[in-house]
């Protein structure tokens, strides 16, 4: 039995976002829990699916004392605070010392953290954790699918375990590989194992990372399939955030073996397999009033899934913008609803009127002004609820929310879930805690970008990428980048980019 110390900070950092992320977002609890502290994180992640659940759950049943320290994380957005960092990098390193001795350590990070005085928030987490444990303990790292994975990550831990799945069903399983490798390396003490490190040359637009179909599937199985090979502990594949303008932005593939040949022809061959899938990582995108009028005019008995890419919060986006909304009204649609939109003005509006009751609102457009105004219009309120429910899909299952006061509010045939915090619509009880049936649905709108395919693939006649105005753009090619590496492709096949003259 080995003890082992462990912790978590995760952030997704949208560079081009309108709001950042303090060190009140990562205490709060809306989508997934928020700071958790000591022994609680025993009690508080597992069940839940999240890479720390999973990886105290194995490193249990594997025998391991844990000592854990600190979790916690908050929406995307853009860039974490200097104070947020410091905050948790201290309590980490404070933690660290005070648990110490230990045999190893494990930190559930994102991979993707942009911070106000920092390009690779994780980078500078694990070089400070490094310098503080010296060369000999492991250090073990859970990450995201969306890191965007950079040498100082790769150079400061034993090894990087990322999720294979987007949706994200898999962060539990990830939190248990990781136990399961750090548990290999505490029962075979010795040199470090061989590892490579490749970055691919272009970035890969959010929508076409998407694991259920090609490309990325059969990425995904190439890289299973390396892993049985002779002398491969393990391979990963992040294919990055590309909302992010940091030199480091883009897909990466890293392996670890039992020597060097093993490591490198692991890596290689997984790169040169996704290089040459390089045009298929691109996806056709729909106009909101395109997408609305084949939704309508579908005879099919199953809802018209319409994917509000670009106003995902869960990419950094603020779930406010109305662009789908106002097409839907427009247009006359039937059977409708859209969620989540975020405005608790409104939400709050709804509750002091009352269930049933009329208000005239302004909705959305408050936060994000750069896309389509705020929607005006007399709504019923049709139903209120408080935002505590516990998620059932595969993505965001057993987690408990908190999303504040919510409404449901109608006009004409179109209905709008509206939340006070923030969670993008992947889990079929949004809108069951305001007594609305998914399946019973023509048109279903959700501002999430792939984690909704998790739990509403099952009932979708078909699903459309929209490309209505939000934060989140979903073509990096459109993103005003300046500080990326130079040479890099900005989308698929795309042109490289080129460092603007200042």
């Amino acid at each position: 039995m080995s003890r082992i110390a462990h912790a978590g900070f995760l952030h997704e950092t949208n560079t081009f976002a309108p709001r950042k992320a303090t060190w009140d977002d990562f205490v709060q609890v809306e989508s997934f829990p928020g700071l958790t502290l000591g022994e609680d994180i025993l009690t508080v992640m597992p069940g839940k699916n999240i890479a720390t659940g999973g990886f105290i759950q194995e490193a249990l049943g594997l025998g391991h004392e844990l000592a854990p320290i600190a979790w916690c994380t908050a929406v995307p957005s853009a860039h974490v605070t200097e104070h947020a960092f410091e905050t948790f990098s201290e309590i980490l390193l404070t933690g660290l010392a005070e648990a110490a001795p230990f045999d190893a350590v494990y930190l559930d990070l994102h991979g993707a953290m942009v911070c106000e005085h920092l390009e690779d928030g994780e980078g500078e987490l694990l070089i400070r954790v490094r310098n503080q444990l010296g060369p000999d303990i492991p250090l073990v790292v859970s990450l995201d699918l969306h890191s965007n994975t950079t040498m100082d990550m790769f150079d400061n831990c034993d090894a990087l375990i990322a999720y294979r799945t987007y949706p994200h069903v898999d962060m539990a399983d990830t939190g248990n590989r990781a136990a399961r490798h750090l548990d290999a390396l505490l029962a075979n003490p010795g040199p470090p194992l061989a590892k490579a490190h490749r970055a691919l040359p272009f970035l890969m637009p959010l929508t076409g990372q998407c694991t259920m179909v090609e490309p990325a599937l059969g990425a995904y199985a190439r890289l299973a399939a390396l892993e049985m090979e002779p002398g491969v502990r393990s391979a990963s594949f992040t294919p990055g955030f590309p909302p992010a303008d940091i030199w480091n932005c883009g897909p990466v593939v890293v392996a670890y073996g039992d020597d060097q040949a093993a490591a490198d022809g692991a890596a290689d061959a997984l790169y040169h397999a996704i290089l040459a899938q390089e045009a298929a990582f691109q996806v056709e995108r729909l106009k909101p009033g395109q997408a609305v009028a084949q939704a309508i005019a579908s005879n099919s008995h199953k809802p018209y899934v319409l994917a509000d890419v670009q106003d995902n919060c869960g990419a950094g986006a603020t779930s406010d913008t109305t662009g789908l909304l106002r097409a839907l009204v427009e247009q006359g649609a039937d059977g409708a609803v859209l969620g989540i939109l975020v405005d608790g003005e409104v939400a709050a509006q709804a509750h002091a009127a009352g269930q049933g009751a009329e208000i005239d609102a302004v909705l959305g457009g408050k936060v994000y002004t750069d896309g389509d105004p705020p929607f005006k219009g007399r709504f019923q309120v049709a139903a209120l609820g408080d935002g505590v429910f516990t998620c059932t899909g595969p993505f965001y299952g057993g987690i408990t929310t908190g999303l504040g006061p919510m409404a449901l509010l109608r006009i004409g045939g179109v209905s709008v879930v509206v939340s006070t915090h923030r969670m993008q619509a992947a889990d079929k009880e949004i809108f069951r805690h305001l007594g609305c049936e998914p399946a019973e649905q023509k048109i279903l709108g959700l501002k999430s970008s792939v984690h909704f395919r998790g739990d509403f693939t099952d009932i979708a006649e078909q699903i459309l990428v929209v490309e209505a105005p939000g934060a989140s753009i979903d073509r990096p090619e459109k993103l005003p980048y300046k500080n990326l590496r130079p040479g890099v492709r900005v989308c698929p096949e795309g042109p490289e980019f080129v460092p603007p003259v200042t």
